[in-house]
């Protein structure tokens, strides 16, 4: 139970404090962090304070990077770690306090627009791939050369994926590269191509063309890693494609594949899952996981009306990162949903460490909204974003006198008949935490008050008016191991 709610007290006290050690050789430092890129990046800028974002793992070699980067631009860098969300969206409120003119985002990104513009440039890495592995893989997972096919990757690997396509262009025919959506200069764009931006990647589709055609064969992750199921990069993948194409994994230092539809199943069985959870419950908790991407305020707004229209009670709780043990705080919530990024919406921690499921927004709009495509039908949306309006995905709520509000629907889970949900409008202005009582008294019925009067033992009673009343008396002195009255043992 300590490991579930609390981190353990020998992880605290053995834990050693200081700075992280060198991670990166020194001779592979501007390699890695491609440091001539970022120097010219700050030297066409003319910048003279630029914040570096790390995220935690990679803090070991941020001191040497900022000091190469200082002798050679003669500019100002800070380093932001410890950031209060996820270390994937650019930190823009740490930028700006610290006055920083440009920022400099290194390791695995999102990729979101920020709230705030700033001057951004990515470093993404550059991992090894060994690209003859990969591509007798990818022939032994796609025997036929006419099959369209797109080859995706992980951040720190899309710098492999042209030298890889073209390994196999003489005998595959249809063969799309996706690449990183990077921010780009205006005017880079050919108009004559058609790009689709989704998942944080850029599609060179050509015209008349849709992503749903294509299968996927995803370069990345690691044969050592404890639960791939936790990567929410792949994640993201596997439930926004279309479920009746092929997608294939290769690990880019051994070449080895694994079919990911198994995979993909789970993800999708565990979404539908959480779905009917969210038709169950009546209090929902919405956790702010980011203040720093754009239009985060506007998709708070919406999630609100649309519970409220649901008939829902819902709690905004900016508690920072999601874990655990904050959210074991509030055990009247049914389940919370977190708005963050597209990659820190997906796996926050591991399902079961939770007290109660945390569910991605695309969630909580087909839960609430009657007019959602029924699943299987509707696409699985991995920001929050793609359902506020003026996104082609966007499916507005159906009128208070739509059928679609009293349709019968009964819980997969409990097997009980939910009743309809009565119609609320946002600018109801209404009091409707107050209830009459029988004896004239207003009482609040609150979620939070009802689950209180649900419990065997609810704090002390004051019994007001029942009790004698008596003076002050003195009471033990001392600590708590050796009270003065108790003597010595």
């Amino acid at each position: 139970m300590e490991s579930t709610f609390s981190s353990p007290a020998e992880a605290a006290l053995q834990r050693e404090a200081g700075a992280a050690g060198l991670l990166t050789p020194l001779a592979d430092l501007d390699r890695v962090y491609e440091l001539e890129r970022v120097v010219e990046f700050v030297r066409d800028l003319g910048c003279q304070r630029v914040a570096l974002q790390f995220p935690d793992r990679l803090l070991g070699d941020a001191g040497v990077v900022a000091a190469r980067l200082e002798e050679s631009t003669k500019s100002k860098m800070f380093i932001l770690g410890d950031t209060a969300y996820g270390s994937c969206c650019v930190d823009v409120l740490g930028a700006e306090q610290a006055g920083a003119e440009a920022l400099v985002h290194f390791g695995p990104a999102c990729l979101s627009p920020p709230a705030r513009p700033l001057p951004t440039a990515f470093v993404l890495g550059q991992r090894s791939v060994v690209l003859e592995l990969c591509a007798k893989a990818f022939e032994a997972q796609n025997p036929d050369p006419t099959e369209p096919v797109v080859l995706l990757s992980e951040p720190a690997c899309a710098h492999a994926l042209e030298a890889l396509a073209t390994l196999l262009r003489p005998r595959y025919l249809d063969l799309l590269v996706s690449s990183p959506a990077l921010p780009l200069p205006g005017g880079s764009l050919n108009p004559e191509s058609e790009f689709l931006e989704r998942f944080g990647r850029r599609f060179p589709l050509a015209p008349g063309r849709c992503l749903e055609e294509y299968g996927a064969f995803y370069v990345g992750g690691s044969e050592a890693s404890p639960d791939p199921d936790l990567d929410p990069d792949l994640s993201r993948l596997l439930l926004g494609w279309a479920p009746g194409r092929p997608f294939s994994s290769c690990c880019p230092d051994t070449g080895r594949t694994q079919d990911e539809s198994a995979r993909a199943g789970r993800l999708r069985a565990r979404r539908r899952y959480l779905i009917e959870r969210a038709r169950d419950a009546r209090v929902v908790g919405l956790l702010v996981g980011t203040l720093g991407v754009a239009r985060h305020r506007e998709a708070l707004a919406h999630l609100r009306n649309l519970t409220q229209v649901a008939g829902k009670r819902s709690y905004v709780l900016a508690l920072g990162r999601p874990t655990p043990p904050k959210l074991a705080n509030f055990p009247e919530v049914d389940v919370f949903v977190l708005l963050a990024c597209p990659l820190g919406a997906l796996a926050p921690w591991p399902s079961g460490s939770f007290f109660r499921p945390v569910l991605a927004p695309c969630e909580l709009e087909a839960a609430c909204n009657p007019a959602w495509p029924p699943p299987g039908l509707a696409p699985y949306l991995t920001h929050y974003a793609d359902l506020l309006p003026g996104s082609p995905f966007h499916v507005p709520l159906p009128p208070p006198e739509s059928e679609l509000w009293d349709t019968p629907d009964v819980s997969l889970i409990t097997g009980e008949l939910r009743p309809p949900p009565s119609w609320k409008p946002s600018n109801d202005s209404g009091c409707s935490a107050l209830t009459l009582r029988p004896q004239l008294e207003l009482a609040e019925s609150s979620p939070a008050a009802s689950f209180l009067s649900s419990r065997s033992w609810q704090g002390l009673q004051p019994h007001l008016g029942q009790t004698p009343v008596k003076g002050a008396v003195s009471g033990r002195r001392g600590i708590a191991i050796a009270y003065e009255d108790e003597g010595s043992s």
